[in-house]
């Protein structure tokens, strides 16, 4: 099952729809979506590197405005807000979260933007906080244009040398990816409330 879903990731993001995909799955994962865009802009970036920051363009923009209706969602919609959140095994993490943009205000959004954490988690929260929408646009277009044209160089400069490695050892590579998400998701979760 694995290798059929990385075929067809790897076909997608060869055709001529895969802008409009990524710039879709962008935007969703900044709102209401758990699956991180990285996951068709590196597939993209390497079947087309001349186009590698164009994608990068895109995948930011489309997190940045995604951000704006998470953010909205969590203003507006407070229960639909947490919802979202319990639904993707985030409830009650928004406290945490809220606490910490209390006390570092848009440097929350500035680290957690960085990581490979969903983003709408942070948008959401940043409503339910009522953080100031400027202040999540600002730092959104900072650290989303940190990650994703970061993720870009990475993938252009080391990328085509490790495909055929990650193609061999699929599942290694898989379980190496979700190893990395939990500890990171654990260590989130760890954060100091107070």
């Amino acid at each position: 099952m694995l290798r059929r879903l990385y075929d067809w990731v790897m076909r997608l993001s060869a055709s001529a729809h895969a802008p409009w995909a990524l710039f879709a799955i962008a935007f969703a994962e900044s709102s209401f979506f758990p699956v991180p865009p990285d996951t068709l802009l590196a597939p993209m970036v390497l079947s087309r590197p001349e186009r590698a920051w164009r994608y990068a363009a895109i995948c930011t923009a489309a997190s940045v405005v995604g951000g704006i209706l998470g953010y909205a969602i969590g203003y507006s919609l407070e229960p639909v807000g947490r919802w979202l959140l319990a639904m993707s095994g985030h409830a009650g993490s928004d406290v945490a979260i809220r606490s910490i943009l209390a006390k570092w205000g848009m440097g929350v959004v500035l680290i957690l933007g960085l990581l490979p954490v969903p983003f709408k988690l942070v948008t959401i929260t940043c409503g339910l906080a009522r953080l100031p929408l400027w202040e999540l646009i600002a730092a959104s277009c900072i650290t989303r244009s940190a990650r994703f044209f970061g993720v870009t160089w990475l993938i252009k400069r080391f990328g085509p040398a490790l495909l055929p490695v990650i193609e061999r050892r699929l599942a290694l590579a898989a379980g190496a990816l979700v190893a990395v998400v939990v500890l990171l998701l654990l260590g989130l979760r760890l954060l100091p409330s107070g």
